[in-house]
């Protein structure tokens, strides 16, 4: 069996029954997908470093030289298309066909590696590579693999069309129905975030305050780890696997389900 370099700290001291905890609530952030080949945002050598955002990820920018702003996005598009889930992806959403109880999965990431690995009703808070968006009408459908500034709009016909990207200064998606989901949650679990970017960053204390216990899984310790009952560090294809298998380990070891 391999060995994995986890570590484990408690800062309150999170409760083990996790079949009490009903509703779970999940953030995923580029962590999950980095290990899929995706450069994150602060990588020192990826896609990220060879750009300022302000030239390629503000509406700004895209109004200035679209052309730019969609061959940036192109090439990350091509490039999420050739990546694969890994074993993180794959454990979340077998943790979402097995639970009894709702799994609500909110990514910060563009790519669609969870929905690859099997994950259903992905909440994209920045939006999603394989998406575009009239800035006319504001009319979304299937990206092709490349877009151009000459594309029309299959709705209006307008010439405006744009990655489907939340981009800086821009209010991420759906952010009503994610802060109802924290606020019922009985357990938020936070994996492979930086926590400096918000309003992600201030999920966990949303949960908080609502009641619910909050775990991290992170390679390594963010900016808001403080906040967490429970931190666990290290790789996301070793620690998510295991808290999964440990959550499920509870419905067998209570009769809700049989072992596999």
């Amino acid at each position: 069996m391999a060995s994995f370099a986890v570590s484990v700290i408690v800062i309150e001291g999170l409760r083990k029954d996790w079949v009490l905890m009903k509703k779970i609530v999940i953030l995923t952030g580029a962590g999950i997908s980095a290990e899929s080949g995706l450069d994150t945002f602060r990588d020192a050598g990826g896609v990220w470093a060879q750009v300022r955002p302000e030239d390629v990820a503000t509406p700004e920018a895209f109004a200035r030289n679209p052309g730019i702003v969609h061959d940036f996005y192109n090439a990350r598009r091509i490039q999420a298309a050739r990546a694969a889930p890994n074993p993180a992806h794959r454990a979340l959403a077998q943790l979402q066909a097995v639970w009894p109880y709702p799994v609500v999965i909110v990514t910060q990431n563009v790519d669609g590696l969870h929905e690859a690995g099997g994950a259903r009703d992905v909440l994209h808070m920045h939006g999603i590579l394989a998406g575009a968006l009239c800035a006319t009408c504001n009319h979304r459908w299937p990206a092709p693999s490349t877009m151009a500034v000459t594309d029309a709009c299959p709705n209006c016909g307008g010439q405006t069309c744009r990655p489907d990207i939340v981009w800086f200064g821009e209010i991420p998606y759906d952010m009503g129905l994610i802060f109802g989901h924290l606020a019922t949650a009985d357990l938020f679990v936070s994996i492979g975030t930086s926590g400096q970017v918000y309003p992600a960053a201030a999920f966990v204390q949303e949960a908080s305050a609502a009641g619910a216990n909050t775990l991290e899984l992170n390679l390594e310790e963010s900016a808001v780890s403080h906040e967490f009952d429970e931190t666990r560090s290290g790789k996301a294809s070793d620690l998510v696997p295991l808290w999964v298998a440990e959550v499920l380990d509870t419905l067998v070891a209570a009769g809700s389900v049989q072992p596999a």
